[in-house]
């Protein structure tokens, strides 16, 4: 390019103002995060996602085209090695130069202890001992919940498919925590785009209204069926139950990452029989069988509900539409 046309550009640069500003390369673990950020910079660029949609987050091989994103970013936003252990490295060796913001790390993320018995009671979440209390349906007191009250180091779930910690690396399907996390977004954009701060905070103000309004409209689906008894394929969905007090009563499997024991499945089983579970949850990825060994000799309903939205087509439409599914399936299912 001739310096003549160089000058052009910058000059144009100029008076286009924030709509012509260098736009930060933003790469986005997992479709539900990658959303979020998509949404907050709606006008004015779009994340690269690293994982495609229906991977697993727990285990996965980057392609040379998902390194090149990380490479090339200028600021990685991604859940944490709880539930990506392997792209720790990937972001240290691969994004060295990049700004990280690890949303389970991230100050105001609601946390909850992993359930590791098959069968839950209700309102029980593990965090008793942390000083939690119970919440009346749509009251959520965040501040109780802070991360920084947990320990990182009481267990070590890595024989169970997880990554090391106490905690239940499925975060975003509270759309409390999504709220939480616009704002943050916006922060780090704006940090890293100052010219475009404005259209950044006030498209984060406008997520956390329609976050708001889908939270009332997800309630008002559930609250028909409220009292229904499910169980979900494995434990990913008690961040959704929290927020919506809306219990289930076990999960088949501990994590998507092993196979469930022999006893294990006899439990479900055993409350599916005794206590006249109304519905037993599939997910799209995993194995279908097991879901008709638990439903077999009972009346229960089934339905397939998708915690990271596999068959949705990434973008800002995507968060909504996953919580959205959810209550949905499980209002038909009950």
């Amino acid at each position: 390019m001739s310096r003549k046309l160089t000058s052009l550009s910058a000059a144009l640069a100029l008076v286009g103002g924030a709509a012509m500003a260098d736009v930060p390369n933003v790469a986005v673990d997992i479709a539900p995060v990658h959303s979020l950020v998509a949404r907050v910079m709606e006008g004015v660029g779009t994340p690269d996602l690293i994982l495609p949609p229906g991977a697993s987050p727990h285990e996965y091989s980057l392609r040379p085209s998902e390194a090149a994103a990380l490479q090339n970013a200028d600021i990685v936003i991604w859940m944490g090695e709880d539930l990506a252990p392997w792209m720790e490295d990937a972001v240290e060796t691969l994004a060295q130069e990049a700004a990280v913001l690890t949303l389970l790390e991230a100050d105001g993320t609601v946390l909850l202890d992993i359930r590791e018995d098959a069968l839950f009671e209700a309102h029980s979440h593990g965090d008793e001992e942390h000083g939690h209390e119970e919440h009346a349906e749509g009251e959520h007191d965040h501040e109780e919940h802070a991360h920084d009250d947990h320990a990182h180091d009481e267990h070590d779930h890595d024989d169970h498919g997880h990554a090391h910690g106490a905690h239940d690396a499925h975060a975003w399907l509270s759309p409390t925590n999504a709220r939480t996390w616009v704002n943050l977004i916006a922060a780090e954009l704006s940090a890293a785009d100052p010219d475009n701060a404005s259209t950044y905070f006030s498209n984060a103000a406008a997520a956390n209204d329609e976050l708001e309004a889908l939270s009332a409209e997800v309630s008002e689906v559930l609250n028909p069926v409220r009292g229904g008894s499910f169980i979900v394929f494995h434990d990913a969905f008690q961040y959704f139950e929290t927020d919506f007090d809306f219990p289930a009563s076990g999960a088949i499997s501990l994590s998507d990452a092993a196979d469930p024991s022999p006893a294990r499945i006899a439990e479900i089983q055993g409350r599916v029989r005794g206590e006249g579970v109304d519905c037993v949850l599939a997910e799209p990825q995993f194995n279908a069988g097991l879901v008709t060994t638990v439903l077999d000799g009972t009346e229960a309903d089934t339905g397939v509900i998708d915690p990271i939205g596999a068959d949705l087509e990434p973008g800002p439409t995507l968060y909504p539409q996953l919580i959205r599914g959810i209550a949905t399936t499980l209002a038909g299912c009950l």
